[in-house]
């Protein structure tokens, strides 16, 4: 009887620690892939779960977004500029099955994937386009690296160019540029106002031209303005119009004289 006794607690002790042994928690954020003798059977949700040993075998996969790196790497624009671009690409696992089942290891391809699409989608595109249409092109490397990872149950929900690095003699370049864009800028701002000015003079001209009286009652109110500056000595041109009734005057007194 001792003997059966103690049998019967040896198969307890073995039944309670294969049954601990065959309890898993799987996190709200996770989804655990089922393999019974090797082959996929289902996909386990959250919660307490329990799990053969030995016969089954469970890859537990965190289904949050991750954010991954894309190093920093040397491209030739399609207008041959060597640029250093680095980026970042969110994506999550949508398809723990596939994840698991589709590729060895699904963030080292995709980021793999990533370095080599954002080599393509850069190299196709010229400098302007890429410092000035950043968002098109962000959008562009998500859509081909979507594409590229659906089949490993991945959904890349985000790619960003962080960095565009040029060469030195590339911003000289565009500084020199710049600078040059600038002055044109100036100069045809200055061509403007000097041709509305004429345009103003020009038509002033018009109206005096039509009105003599309106050239004296502005050479009378530049006199007095003048006058306001309190200068010792003042030079100014006078019109012959102005004193042509003075001459006519002085010339009717001296035909009288004679």
């Amino acid at each position: 009887m001792p003997a059966v006794s103690a049998f019967v607690s040896i198969i307890v002790i073995f039944v309670l620690i294969v049954a601990l042994s065959s309890i898993r928690i799987i996190r709200e954020w996770d989804r655990g892939v089922l393999l019974r003798f090797g082959r996929f059977d289902h996909v386990k949700l959250p919660g307490i779960r329990f799990v053969w040993p030995i016969i089954d075998k469970m890859i537990v996969i965190d289904t949050r977004v991750i954010t991954m790196d894309v190093p920093k790497q040397e491209i030739i624009t399609r207008d041959n500029v060597s640029v250093m671009v680095d980026a970042v690409v969110f994506f999550q696992v949508v398809n723990a099955e596939n994840a698991i089942t589709k590729v060895e290891n699904w963030i080292r391809a995709t980021s793999l994937q990533a370095q080599t699409i954002l080599r393509s989608v850069v190299g196709q595109a010229e400098l302007d386009e890429l410092l000035s249409e950043r968002e098109k092109i962000n959008m562009q490397l998500q859509t081909i690296i979507d594409e590229a990872t659906e089949p490993w149950g991945i959904k890349v929900t985000g790619v960003q160019v962080r960095d565009v690095s040029l060469p030195e003699t590339m911003k000289r370049a565009m500084a020199n540029q710049a600078e040059t864009e600038r002055e044109r800028r100036a100069k045809i701002i200055n061509a403007e106002g000097e041709y509305q000015a004429a345009q103003k003079l020009a038509d002033a001209a018009a109206i005096i031209s039509k009105n003599p009286q309106a050239l004296q009652l502005r050479f009378l109110q530049t006199l007095t303005e003048v006058g306001a500056e309190h200068n010792s000595t003042i030079v100014f041109p006078v019109p012959i119009d102005l004193l042509t009734s003075f001459m006519k005057a002085a010339d009717a007194l001296g035909l009288k004289k004679e």
